[in-house]
């Protein structure tokens, strides 16, 4: 009997998922709320580029075309080269657009035991709970409501979309008490690129933030007025921002540097490594760290960041700086304010300890998005939406990141970051398909759940990333599905030569 598969967003995670389930032969239903394929990559800032280069953000079986030669393409090439895999794959064929899931719910079926009272996650096979979710989607053109029954679900839903961060104040603190125009990142993204610079032009313009949205909105404001009418950025946190030149890759993203990590439950000699070459991980992050503070002049604007490097790639807050942003600091068209808090005031912004408001127009908030929520809120369950309120920062634990113990036939895939997102998504579909396909058994609940309580406790900082360790993670799934996890020929390029998707092809 065919097995329905039904996969909540058809954005990278969502295609790719779809495409994995054509390949073993179930049948994938693709639910999309928008009118086309793509998430967050379907409408961006006009400045907004890859952040990673593109080599490492490409399918393993659809490389980029000859035709795009950059190294960081821009947001359209992107979209394109999305659209070009979902057609070669006929993958198209098989999403409901402009179809929003309200809600899923698990029927346990003939079954009359709990599935906490199981030992395993689903036993000899991931199906064996003999449960069904239903799905209960609606048509946003026709607003008609359908009730849908699938065997497994696979949650693509991505952290950064749909549910804006929006800061909360006291009363008459807030923005109510501004006289000018006050909108979420996710509001001027979704305008087109004439309308956004009409927007900004010839306005005081301030936002929130300081993460990539924040960096890219802010250069398009300074462009669009110049220092007549500087931009200004409310920081909290600063952040490691790199620019294009920067050969972060082959310092990080190698099996070497990885040797000097500590990683969960690693071999006592691979543990003495790590720490016999702890100084060297010290010296390479100070090198890193100097010349990004050199070339930024990140001591001169007082945007040196309190954590390290390594802490940064650790939590997947390494940012790619738009080309010209730290220029266009030095020339004044970009103001770099940090505060721990701010408030409204009729005419701007307050800061703490400040005499008196920054003057604006408009206020943007960079202050990303909700993501947690939304994936909690799309359990009907309390008990599913308690489960994936993590104690760790309050964020989604999962299995291998990608997989709670105690939610049966359910997958959570392209939530938890990555170095390159596209690339880790795709990984773990395979090695969700596999698992579906039976070619591995998963340990039982207790197991998997002191497995994650490791994993939490060692390897995050902030919030679950691998950023770097993505070669040990993607060893963890191969040697899960019985491949080999060294890719490479030869020792030299097996330890000191970037990792990418071509390795996994």
């Amino acid at each position: 009997m065919e097995r329905k598969v039904g996969i909540i967003g058809a954005g990278i995670s969502g295609l790719l998922a779809c495409k994995y389930a054509l390949a073993k032969g179930y049948h994938p239903l693709v639910f999309e709320s928008r009118n086309t394929i793509g998430g967050v990559w379907t409408k961006t800032l006009e400045t907004t580029k890859l952040q990673t280069p593109k080599s490492f953000f490409q399918f393993s079986d659809f490389p980029w075309p000859s035709s795009v030669n950059t190294l960081y393409p821009s947001q359209i090439q992107v979209f394109d080269y999305v659209q070009s895999y979902a057609k070669h794959f006929d993958l198209l064929n098989h999403i409901r657009f402009n179809t929003k899931v309200l809600n899923i719910k698990y029927d346990k079926g003939p079954s009359n035991h709990d599935h906490e009272e199981n030992q395993s996650w689903g036993g000899d096979d991931p199906f064996g709970n003999k449960g069904k979710w239903i799905v209960t989607s609606q048509d946003l053109l026709t607003q008609t409501v359908e009730v849908l029954q699938v065997d497994f679900v696979i949650l693509c839903l991505g952290r950064f979309s749909d549910v804006p961060n929006i800061p909360e104040f006291p009363i008459d603190q807030g923005p109510e008490i501004f006289e000018g125009k006050v909108m979420h990142s996710m509001e001027y993204s979704d305008l087109d690129n004439e309308k956004a610079r009409d927007l900004v032009k010839g306005k005081r313009v301030t936002v929130v933030g300081y993460r990539k949205s924040a960096l890219d909105i802010a250069m398009e404001c300074s462009t669009a007025n110049g220092v007549k009418n500087p931009c200004t950025i409310i920081c909290r946190t600063p952040h490691w921002n790199i620019s294009q030149s920067i050969p972060w890759a082959n310092i990080y993203l190698n099996r070497f540097s990885e040797l000097l990590i500590h990683k969960p439950g690693e071999a006592p000699l691979l543990n003495f490594l790590a720490s016999l070459l702890s100084p060297l991980r010290w010296g390479i992050g100070k090198f890193v760290e100097s010349d990004i503070k050199k070339k930024h002049s990140l001591k001169k604007i007082g945007m040196v960041p309190e954590h390290s490097f390594l802490q940064a790639m650790n939590s997947c807050s390494v940012v790619t700086a738009p080309v010209g942003f730290y220029d266009n600091v030095e020339k004044g068209s970009i103001m770099l304010k940090r505060s721990q808090t701010f408030s409204f005031h009729k005419e701007g912004v307050l800061l703490r300890d400040s005499i008196g408001p920054i003057k604006s127009d408009l206020v943007i908030y960079a202050t990303g998005f909700e993501g947690d929520k939304k994936l909690r809120d799309i359990f009907l369950s309390s008990e599913f939406q308690k489960y994936l309120t993590g104690s760790f920062n309050d964020t989604a634990p999962l299995f291998r990141e990608c997989i709670h113990p105690r939610i049966p036939q359910l997958a959570v895939i392209g939530f938890s970051e990555a170095f390159s997102n596209l690339f880790t998504s795709e990984i773990r579909c395979r090695w969700l398909f596999e698992l579906l396909d039976g070619k591995f058994k998963l340990p039982n609940i207790q197991e998997m759940e002191k497995d994650m309580s490791v994993w939490n406790n060692s390897m995050y900082y902030r919030r679950p990333c691998i950023g770097a360790m993505h070669i040990w993670y993607n060893d963890q799934l191969c040697k899960d599905m019985g491949l080999n996890p060294k890719r490479k020929n030869g020792i030299w390029a097996e330890y000191f030569e970037p990792y990418g998707p071509m390795d996994y092809a």
